[in-house]
């Protein structure tokens, strides 16, 4: 039989995660209950009260034609950013991470040390050198200057360097290049397919990264063509508060639920692989 203490401790971490799963969940229920709504409604009942009717299939037809369709174009330019944009990065993270650590090479580990340097430096103190960079470029507004930078992630060097450790023995390596297969070769065919799970998790923290990065494209971009969903959102809701156009606050709010579903579908298609990455950079 459990101890009292072991018993309310138990209960106490059960409340704890019971209350973070409430803080998570609640701001989507908002979301979801706020789309369902009219107008009148979203402002004239409670966040989380049902209004008098459904409304959500007019307001993603509205939400689809509004400013000649533009939000699907951020929608596109999101995925494009965001999709190509991590893939690219995470195979550039990973043959990386290999690199640090299977291979010898002189001042591997000060350059190792530099991707550490980069991960502590936040995004947003980047975003002012970037933009100063593109603009010596003539990437200032255009489509690169925000796809560019998403391509670099130091956090994914450092992941996969775990995960090439955990992943990939020395011996295999070491037979595959006595068969006479060179490093690329080796990498790809043989290195590659044991970090998958790696390769997937460094992929889906970047995803996540662009998909809801804001400042980089606020500072580089003024086309709203060019805008991710993001910045086109904030547009519509500073619309909303300062020009007087409320009918911009629910499109901003049905453009909110819309957002986060490609998040929470890429999530649940790709979390065994996640979780098992997870798992080999926890035991390492």
């Amino acid at each position: 039989m459990k101890s009292p203490s072991a018993l309310l401790s138990k209960a106490g971490v059960t409340a704890m995660l019971g209350l973070a799963t409430l803080y998570t969940l609640l701001p989507l229920t908002w979301l979801l209950l706020s789309s369902t709504k009219s107008r009148a409604d979203l402002f004239g009942t409670n966040g989380f009260a049902l209004g008098d009717e459904t409304h959500l299939a007019d307001n993603l037809g509205h939400l689809f034609q509004a400013d000649g369709g533009v939000y699907l174009r951020w929608l596109i330019n999101t995925v494009l950013y965001a999709g190509v944009g991590a893939l690219l990065a995470a195979m550039f993270s990973v043959a990386a991470g290999y690199a640090f650590d299977k291979l010898a090479f002189p001042g591997k580990e000060r350059l190792f040390s530099l991707v550490l340097l980069g991960v502590m430096v936040p995004g947003t103190a980047m975003a002012i050198p970037l933009y100063l960079l593109a603009a010596k470029a003539g990437l200032v507004n255009t489509f690169w200057g925000v796809f560019v930078p998403g391509l670099v992630f130091p956090f994914g060097v450092y992941l996969a360097r775990v995960f090439s450790a955990s992943y990939v023995p020395d011996e295999v390596l070491e037979a595959a290049r006595m068969d006479g297969a060179g490093e690329f070769r080796t990498f790809c065919r043989i290195a590659f397919p044991m970090i998958a799970p790696g390769f997937v998790t460094i992929f889906l923290f970047q995803f996540t990264q662009i998909w809801n990065s804001f400042f980089l494209p606020l500072v580089m971009l003024s086309d709203q063509d060019l805008y991710p969903v993001n910045l086109g959102l904030y547009v519509w809701y500073s619309s909303a508060l300062t020009q007087g156009h409320p009918e911009d606050y629910l499109l901003a709010v049905v453009g909110s639920l819309v957002a986060v579903a490609p998040l929470i579908a890429v999530f649940l298609m790709l979390q065994r692989f996640w979780k098992s990455g997870m798992t080999a950079g926890a035991v390492k």
